[in-house]
């Protein structure tokens, strides 16, 4: 479905000094700066998976997806999306894809959405008949039909975000790539999006990439992460491989004395009291002594065993990957 080969994307910036003098002098002769936002990119995407892409800001994620969008001309290297080229930017390619960014809109501002939607069945030929059930079909889902008649400006942004997934899969896309989707959203209306867009997917056997900060949209839909860094692929698996690939530690939960505690400091990394609960951490080594020593002093409740959180996983894997950048 995706195939992306040795893709390399260098952006070439203007260095301008500050003062009217360098303003004068930058329109003869110009300084510039080359930055790698990509470096030997290689991925292959099949048909029907949900990927998230995940990395720090400026990591390289939205560049991917604006190249393989074809809104972004690659400096070395080869893309092929659906059998498609996208830096051609065919009619019939851009009817497979759609693209959604949470902090741009195609929306217009001072005007109802079904004004964007009927734009949209203009543009992509879309038939009158499926367009009509396609947009009921969704409204319907996303609960939002009430919503159609009134100006972007006066929806909420939980509103204007399903309102640009439905701007965005009305031509029935089947590939979709989401920057940022539940931005700024609240709980509820995040959760009502990861739910429509796991479902969607599911029934119409869309293949998405996501990018988001969110690590519960990556949890929740994904079955497969790339972490980009400084333009390369840190990892590229299954989430739960992430664990055994990089996770150090283990977490105990338990209702105990400090000198209980005390009497295992040999073999914890660090603890916290948070109420009248200690939260220990160790090496995955240590896991089992820590808890026959636990229980064999009659003094615990509640013993919980907990994995490392995928947050400090991925920004162990992105300060190493830092750290060899830095070499």
């Amino acid at each position: 479905m995706i195939q992306i080969k040795n893709l390399n994307i260098t952006y070439k910036i203007y260095k301008k000094e500050p003062g009217l003098v360098s303003s004068i002098k930058g329109i003869f002769k110009r300084k510039y700066e080359y930055v790698e936002a990509l470096k030997c990119i290689n991925l292959n995407i099949d048909k029907g998976e949900i990927v998230g892409l995940i990395g720090t800001n400026g990591a390289g994620k939205t560049t991917l997806l604006k190249s393989i969008s074809g809104l972004l001309y690659p400096t070395s290297g080869e893309i092929f999306v659906n059998g498609f080229i996208p830096k051609e930017r065919k009619n019939e390619f851009k009817k497979k894809i759609s693209l959604v960014m949470g902090q741009r809109s195609q929306l217009i501002w001072d005007i109802a959405p079904i004004e964007t939607f009927i734009l949209n069945r203009d543009i992509y030929g879309i038939n009158n008949d499926y367009f009509n059930n396609k947009l009921d079909e969704l409204t319907k889902i996303l609960d939002v039909g009430h919503c159609l008649q009134t100006p972007v400006r006066q929806l909420s942004l939980g509103e204007r975000m399903k309102m640009e997934l439905i701007a965005a899969l009305i031509h029935d896309p089947k590939i979709l790539y989401l920057d940022e989707p539940t931005i700024g959203l609240d709980l509820k209306s995040q959760m009502s999006l990861r739910n429509f867009i796991k479902d969607y997917a599911s029934k119409n056997e869309v293949t998405i990439i996501i990018t988001s900060h969110y690590m519960e949209d990556i949890v929740s839909l994904c079955d497969r992460v790339v972490m980009i860094n400084s333009g390369t692929i840190l990892f590229d698996g299954k989430l739960n491989d992430l664990y055994s690939f990089k996770s150090n530690y283990k977490y105990i939960s338990v209702e105990t004395e400090q000198e209980v505690i005390e009497e295992i400091t040999d073999k914890i990394a660090s603890y916290e009291l948070i109420g009248n609960i200690y939260k220990i951490k160790t090496t995955e080594d240590n896991v089992n002594d820590i808890i026959i020593k636990l229980i064999g002093t009659n003094k615990i409740k509640n013993l919980e065993i907990i994995n490392q959180p995928i947050e400090e996983i991925i920004l162990g894997l992105l300060e190493e990957g830092d750290a060899k950048v830095n070499d």
